[in-house]
């Protein structure tokens, strides 16, 4: 339950009810509880013993330990979809990556694509404009940021 949500007194009466019998120690303390009656279930029979088990035991105990099993797996249920969720976030950084780097691919190949196009003449007049290029940068500033290949 989160924290900023009204429930009401009914509400919170049924958390604390759900919380308390929800426990190992109440399902003692019910086990315990149950074999007050035990000595009397014997002495009456088998059908009042099997009776006894299964309308008083069982019942109460197995109530707060289903209930402790159901609070075990809804942890570890909640803990997987956490590492679900961060799972995912990291698959979808990778594929924002990956994108990036296709992009920076196509605008590549596509390069190569217009150079090999060129005739022999284009493609050594492109290299000397780029040498030219190269020498009138201004100093610390690199070549890679004027010629775009």
């Amino acid at each position: 339950m989160m924290s900023n949500e009204s429930v009401g007194f009914n509400g919170l009466l049924a958390v604390l009810v759900t919380r308390s019998v929800g426990s190992m120690w109440c399902a003692y303390a019910f086990a315990a509880l149950t074999l007050i009656s035990l000595p009397e279930a014997i002495h009456q029979g088998t059908f009042a013993l099997i009776s006894w088990i299964s309308q008083t035991f069982l019942q109460l105990v197995l109530l707060s330990v289903i209930m402790v099993g159901q609070q075990v797996l809804a942890k570890a249920s909640d803990k997987q979809a956490l590492q679900t969720f961060q799972d995912t976030e990291a698959v979808l950084r990778l594929t924002d990556e990956i994108h990036s780097l296709v992009k920076v691919n196509n605008g590549l190949t596509d390069e190569i694509h217009r150079v090999v196009s060129l005739g022999t003449d284009q493609v050594v007049n492109e290299i000397h404009c780029t040498r030219s290029l190269v020498k009138t940068t201004h100093r610390g500033q690199r070549a890679d940021d004027i010629v775009d290949f």
